[in-house]
């Protein structure tokens, strides 16, 4: 089944959908032309077409920077964020690319690079189209991308023969789940946490130093982007004029030792921790998406939090932190969706909200129970939320909303714990409930920069 793990995917900002899948289908369309003799040997020009979402807030997402790097050989997870402006510069020009950093061809960004944003590929919101042409402008090789969120891409036949990636169900564990039913119930009978059936299920394929390495190194690039963000300073880039706030806020709320401030204050924090990391993510700094990089600073937010103001936090709590949040985000990608162009923000927000309450739920003493009422609570209250990000950028209302989610999950994880009986909606009637509200809801409020905030506060 599809790792919790995979929730958790080490990139750049500002967004997973928007500038990690499209980067990664590049370099996908890279690799095959160049792995086909065939196409290899008498390509000479590359184009890239972009629709819908993709295509109408691309330039606040850094999309066509994303296609372009991507293009030229670069990955998410390694790429030097301060080499992403400059390469497409170069490539600007001089006309041309080196396509999968080996082979030069032709690619002129004003005139290969086609941004259709009256057009929608009716596989997904998220479509794009790459095509490699020999000297004659004869196709070679043509494919089609759907970046469904979070930084997964599927082509067009993975798309058209799956929902909601569901194939990636191919290697056998010993407790399979896709519902919080099924994954309730194999905690209940076997006695075990949600992080240990979790665990249980990753050592079928590595062992459980590999699992936990995994872990620890998603949390150690959480916690990075904190720190980063926390001393950064000035304006965020995109044409906003939006100023870091986070260091700021810090320096106010850490004026003495972190022990003694309020726990009011304690969640303060924990707002500004989040903020900090996606003052990051616009910036095209190193994330992690969570499950999203629109919502990449929600659980380091709530993670930096627990351990800070904690006693006993050790590497085994911070692993079983991030498998019980991934395995809860795994339920809303087999059964909904975390793509904002599909659902709007309560794909992403919402479902990072509820990964985070259910996490620390967990690691605080919560039963499966309570761990699974957190969740539902935390996305029960962020349905119908849309995604109308100002200027295409991710930046208002997104930043802000990573902090106060934060916050949120705090307070439904301390909730949880005072009760220990069913909620009168589970976590699978939510999730079902959140698609359904995504799917009634106008593609005006879903990434497109067509209504709300995007156009009713000027952009300065």
């Amino acid at each position: 089944m599809l790792s919790p793990l995979e929730m958790f995917a080490i990139g750049v900002g500002p967004s997973s959908s928007h500038t990690v899948g499209p980067m990664k289908a590049g370099l996908e369309f890279a690799d095959l032309v160049l792995a086909s003799d065939g196409v290899s040997s008498k390509v000479k020009r590359v184009k890239a077409h972009l629709y819908g979402s993709l295509a109408l807030t691309g330039e606040g997402h850094g999309t066509f920077l994303a296609v372009v790097n991507g293009l030229a050989g670069q990955h998410p997870k390694t790429i030097n964020p301060d080499t992403i402006y400059s390469r497409v510069d170069e490539i600007k020009k001089t006309n041309t690319l080196l396509l999968a950093d080996k082979l030069l061809v032709n690619f002129d960004y004003a005139q290969d690079l086609y941004i259709h944003k009256d057009q929608f590929l009716p596989e997904h919101a998220n479509g794009m189209r790459f095509l490699a042409l020999d000297k004659d402008d004869v196709v070679l090789m043509e494919k089609e991308y759907f970046s469904i969120g979070g930084g997964f891409i599927l082509d067009k036949q993975q798309i058209a023969n799956i929902s909601n990636s569901s194939s990636l169900n191919s290697v056998q564990v010993p407790f399979p789940f896709t519902t919080a039913k099924e994954m309730t119930e194999h905690c209940q009978t076997n006695n075990m946490t949600i992080a240990e059936i979790v665990m249980a299920n990753e050592v079928v394929s590595r062992s459980k130093d590999e699992v936990t390495k995994s872990a620890l190194e998603i949390a150690t690039v959480m916690r990075g982007s904190i720190k980063r963000g926390l001393i950064q300073t000035g304006i965020l880039p995109g044409g906003l004029n939006v100023k870091r706030r986070a260091p700021n806020l810090y320096s106010q709320l850490n004026k003495s030792d972190l022990n003694l401030v309020s726990d009011q204050d304690r969640r303060l924090l924990a707002m500004t921790y989040a903020i900090a990391v996606n003052e990051e993510n616009a910036s095209f700094s190193r994330v992690v998406t969570a499950p999203t990089n629109g919502s990449a600073g929600t659980i380091p937010g709530v993670l930096e939090y627990y351990h800070n103001f904690y006693l006993g936090v050790t590497d085994d709590k911070i692993v079983d932190f991030i498998l019980t949040a991934g395995a809860i985000g795994v339920l809303y990608k087999y059964n909904a969706s975390i793509s904002a162009a599909e659902v709007g923000c309560q794909g992403e927000i919402g479902v990072a909200c509820s990964m985070a309450a259910g996490a620390l739920t967990a690691v605080l003493g919560g039963n499966v129970q309570q761990v699974e009422k957190a969740a539902e609570i935390a996305m029960e209250h962020c349905l119908g939320m849309t995604c109308d990000p100002i200027d295409g950028l991710v930046q208002i209302p997104c930043i802000e909303r990573n902090g106060v989610a934060a916050s949120k999950a705090i307070d439904i994880a301390k909730l949880a714990l005072l009760e220990n009986e069913p909620g009168k909606v589970s976590l699978d009637a939510v999730i079902h409930t959140m698609m359904q509200t995504g799917k009634d809801m106008s593609s005006r409020y879903k990434e497109t920069a067509l209504a709300g905030l995007a156009v009713n506060v000027v952009a300065c």
